[in-house]
């Protein structure tokens, strides 16, 4: 007799074997496109196109293979409906649905119904799988008349969640399909426009929904999506990798994932700086700063400046270059789409001086026409226009200002003399986090100077347009051509035909879109929202006019100086009043016994937030141990290498993490270290910035009274520390604890 495990297996069997099929069917029509021999302009572009969605398919179905199907809802009209990460369909019958993609409104119940509210669901079936193989069914009965003495009001899919709770940790974030909860639902499928704040304790889930719910929009707006794409900011590069396989597994490859210090292209802001200077740079008044630093380099010259042109002298004083520049600034163009303005009156005052010089009396227009066109291209003439107002790129202006002491006291007085030193650097060291929306900002007040490219592209396409009528003309001169047949000529012009061999961009949205300063997104997710500074809310909300955002964060947590402390001051200046705030309350990760200690630092922190509530214990409570301060190191790493299965994160403060993580490696040969490391390490020695956003089945917390110490936003930073567990957390320490961790249980040695 067939057991439930043994039903469920029969259809999961057939569902991969649907799958296979379409994996064949596609991975047979690539081969085929790849063979087109054709090379006309029109095949190649079609080919491309078509490369493109196969390779997309072939990836979307690799990326669902584990646990493609994982839920079952049995309606109390017979009705059968299997839940899945991407939809199947019967294509050899009447295209019934075989699998339901779990985005889908007819899904909703299996993450809604309870047995007060069972929206027609008899019964929801959580099936667990590994790999193609069935190894577990949880039944929940939600309709009391059928007698399910197993119905309540609980967690959905309470035995399923408990076992991805308890799991041990990969090192990679693992997708929540399968276990999403009420709450977290109505946020995932939340409509598309405005800005949506999603305020969240620790363990909330918080980088899960927003991740879902970037899934569950490409899937309900898909056409108004796919053009603009969506772009989804996290806090560093550890973190994007920590999450980087979730939207893959549910069926999304086109997403844009990035760092503030990514949002420039062709800037990667990965140097360290000390924490002070980057919340000078996160300042709103660096608008102003840069706005004066562009000003700055519209130059008076201090003596008359002597020009040797043609063997002639000419001269531009202080009062002439002015009135040049007065003309420029007024147009309240861009500085470098303001720089022809200024050149033209630069070259129109040097014409008149030469003009005088030869008679301008005996002159007529076509002479001072000349003399203009000459004096114009004349090297001596740039290079003074360069000198007074020089073309700038936002890297150069930067360096610039950096680079010299005089720039950075003009363009920050207010600054005292030891902040300013703080941005003081070498033009030869890279760029750092907080200086992409410098850059950005920058781009900005500069502008680009583009008459150049699109003039050349204005006789580019003059060419192929005349070329395309060369070749209608020959077409239309054929003498044997049927005067009542159509030809060419007659449904087509050359200038459509020419568009005809355009080269097509077939990357897709999020590619181009990371090339492409200019370029607005359709959605933009931040998690960890609260750590953004007012620059980056600048260049964020450039990339999205519409305002169509998800932000995800906790108040509690800001760790960054130029973070915030309130998401209303954050919004104002955009949205004014005009955003939802909504709050996840149930903490998954951080076990009670953990949260009780972290509640003490909350505490603290005075923001008035409550601690989230968690929904496990492990029984094992938060302990303490207290060490001399010599051997502070060398027991860390003892109790590092003595951690049994499972993920060890050792957070220490800055000040120490580079003596620990030396420590550690001594005996830990293959722990992870930096600002990368490999997560699936069994330990990795951290920061608490950089394990943002991460969890780990245990956490060891080093030094608690330098991590206070540390920062202004000390005490935020440990309770962070505090909640990335699974399992359980240790304290060790030299110095005092502080007052919140002094009830910690004493280790024995």
């Amino acid at each position: 007799m067939s057991t439930e495990l043994d039903v469920e297996q029969e259809y999961v069997t057939m569902l991969y074997a649907h799958l296979d099929g379409l994996r064949a069917d596609t991975d047979s029509r690539l081969a085929t496109t790849l063979r087109e021999s054709s090379s006309s302009p029109t095949a190649m572009t079609h080919r491309d196109a078509a490369t493109a969605h196969y390779s997309e398919l072939l990836a979307q179905y690799g990326a669902v293979e584990n646990g493609l199907c994982f839920g079952r809802l049995d309606f109390t009209d017979g009705v059968r409906s299997y839940i899945g990460r991407i939809g199947l369909f019967d294509t050899e019958g009447d295209y019934e649905p075989l699998l339901m993609d779990w985005r889908a409104p007819a899904a909703r119940p299996f993450y809604l119904a309870t047995a007060a509210s069972p929206d027609g669901v008899r019964r929801r079936r959580h099936i667990r799988t590994s790999q193609r193989k069935v190894t577990a069914v949880d039944d929940e009965v939600l309709d009391l008349g059928a007698g399910g003495r197993d119905a309540h009001d609980g967690v959905t899919g309470e035995a399923a969640l408990l076992s991805a709770l308890n799991a041990a940790r990969t090192g990679r974030m693992s997708d929540i399909v399968e276990t999403i909860q009420a709450e977290q639902d109505e946020i995932i499928r939340s409509g598309l426009n405005g800005v949506l704040v999603v305020q969240g304790g620790p363990g909330t889930g918080k980088t899960a929904v927003a991740l879902h719910r970037a899934a569950y929009l490409l899937y309900t707006y898909r056409q108004q999506l796919s053009r603009r794409g969506v772009l989804i900011v996290g806090p560093n590069a550890t973190f994007l990798k920590y999450i980087g396989q979730v939207l893959p597994s549910l069926g999304e490859t086109g997403v844009l994932l990035q760092t503030v210090g990514d949002l420039y292209p062709g800037v990667r802001g990965t140097r360290p700086e000390p924490a002070r200077a980057a919340e000078i740079k996160g300042r709103i008044d660096m608008v102003d700063a840069l706005r004066k630093a562009v000003h700055d380099r519209q130059e008076l010259p201090d003596e008359p400046m002597t020009l040797i042109v043609e063997r002639e002298e000419l001269t531009l004083d202080a009062p002439t270059v002015k009135a040049a520049r007065t003309r420029a600034r007024r147009s309240r163009k861009p500085h470098n789409e303001a720089r022809p303005l200024f050149a033209e009156e630069i070259v129109a005052a040097l014409t008149r001086q030469e003009a005088e010089r030869l008679g301008a009396e005996f002159l007529d227009a076509g002479d001072l026409a000349d003399i203009r066109r000459e004096m114009a291209a004349d090297p001596v003439v740039q290079d003074a226009i360069e000198t007074l107002w020089p073309q700038l790129t936002p890297q150069r202006l930067l360096t610039d200002l950096y680079a010299a002491a005089d720039r950075l006291a003009s363009a920050l007085p207010d600054l005292d003399e030891a902040d300013r030193a703080l941005l003081l650097r070498s033009p030869r060291l890279g760029w750092t986090a907080a200086d992409a929306p410098l850059l950005d900002e920058a781009a900005e007040l500069l502008g680009v100077d583009d008459r150049a490219e699109r003039a050349a592209e204005a006789r580019r396409r003059r060419d192929e347009q005349d070329y395309a009528q060369g070749v209608l003309d020959i077409l239309q001169m054929e003498d044997d051509a049927d005067p009542d047949i159509l030809t060419a000529y007659d449904l087509i012009d050359a200038g459509r035909l020419a568009e005809r061999h355009d080269d097509e961009d077939h990357r897709t949205a999020a590619e181009r879109a990371a090339a492409d300063r200019s370029w607005t997104f359709g959605h933009v997710i931040v998690d960890e929202a609260q750590e953004l500074s007012a620059m980056a809310w600048r260049v964020l909300m450039r990339r999205c006019p519409s305002r169509s955002m998800t932000l995800v964060g906790d108040v509690a947590q800001t760790g960054d100086l130029a973070g915030t402390d309130t998401w209303a001051g954050t919004l104002a200046p955009y949205v004014a009043d005009r955003w939802r705030l909504t709050e996840l309350t149930v903490n998954y990760r951080t076990p009670a016994e953990v949260m009780a200690v972290a509640a003490d630092v909350l505490a603290e922190l005075g923001t008035g937030l409550a601690a989230p509530r968690s929904v496990r214990e492990t029984g094992v409570e938060p302990w303490r141990l207290r060490v001399d301060p010599a051997e502070l190191a060398d027991t860390v790493a003892g109790l590092a290498a003595d951690q049994g299965a499972g993920t060890l994160a050792v957070i220490a403060p800055s000040a120490l993490v580079d003596e620990v993580g030396r420590a550690v490696l001594g005996r830990v040969p293959d722990a992870g270290l930096g600002d990368r490391p490999e997560l699936e390490s069994r330990v990795v020695v951290l920061t608490v910035a950089q394990s943002k956003g991460l969890e780990f089945d245990a956490v060891l917390v080093v030094e608690p009274a330098a991590v206070v110490a540390g920062s202004e936003r000390g005490r935020n930073d440990l309770y962070v520390a505090l909640t990335r567990s699974t399992q359980w957390v240790g304290v060790v320490h030299a110095a005092e604890l502080p007052a919140a961790l002094a009830n910690l249980v004493e280790r024995a040695v």
